[in-house]
């Protein structure tokens, strides 16, 4: 590990020229050397700091780690590729990979609710108390039974709010209800399954108003590729620190 303190020529690089060779200030960099993001410099005889080369490739790989899974991920798996076991570390570099895999099958769940009602009309409307439908009303408009609503319910696919009557409860369907049974009779009528259903239902629910708009799931996939790949390039220096860390 001596060798991956130099630099590329054998000399040591002050803090000035390692943060411009990473694109971070030299207040940055002594504050990722601190938390151990990077391994701690060599001192000179006057007590200046003397990085290497390998010190630039951890700043940038970190650059890159950051921007695909976040600063407190990316500050935790570059401590742990070179404190932790090789079978950890590399468990939590596997997981970055899954975490990514994870957020794009929502997406895609997501958008293939979408899609499944993209024909219907939309509003932009703020939900009135006028908008609510009865459970009748909504198996009437949907060409289903009451009891497949009361089906759906129960698998958490559509959840009505429960309004007072003077024999107990009845339900009632918003805005967001009515969404919810109108994306769960689309997928059910194409073919899809409860769990799939399931699946697609709660990608919208997550996104939140990320899910109101194809456009903005679309450009969420293309956002996820991007940090798919940032976190490729920075697999060529985990894998070597892995490879090559202390004890391996």
């Amino acid at each position: 590990m001596e060798g991956w303190r130099r630099g590329v020529d054998g000399a040591p690089l002050g803090t000035a020229e390692v943060a411009a060779a990473s694109g971070y200030s030299v207040q940055q960099v002594r504050d990722l050397e601190a938390q151990g993001v990077i391994p701690p410099a060599s001192r000179s005889a006057a007590g200046y700091r003397r990085f290497s080369a390998g010190h630039v490739e951890a700043l940038r790989a970190y650059r890159d780690l950051a921007f695909a899974v976040g600063p407190v991920a990316a500050r935790h798996v570059m401590r742990a590729v070179r404190s932790e076991p090789r079978v950890t570390a590399a468990a939590l570099v596997s997981g970055l990979h899954q975490r990514l895999h994870d957020e794009r099958a929502q997406a895609l769940a997501a958008r293939t609710a979408l899609e499944a009602i993209s024909g219907e009309a939309e509003t932009e409307a703020e939900p009135v108390a006028s908008d609510a439908m009865t459970i009748t009303e909504l198996s009437q408009a949907l060409g289903v039974r009451s009891s497949t609503l009361r089906f759906w319910e129960q698998c958490g696919l559509v959840a009505p709010d429960r309004v007072p009557t003077p024999s107990g409860s009845s339900r009632r369907y918003g805005l967001t209800a009515i969404r919810e049974a109108r994306i769960t009779a689309a997928l059910r009528a194409g073919g899809y399954r409860i769990p799939e259903v399931e699946l697609a239902i709660t990608a919208i629910r997550d996104l939140g108003e990320t899910g109101e708009s194809a456009a903005a799931l679309d450009a969420r996939l293309e956002s996820i590729a991007d940090r798919t790949i940032a976190l490729l390039r920075a697999g060529a220096f985990l894998a070597a620190e892995l490879s090559d860390g202390p004890g391996r």
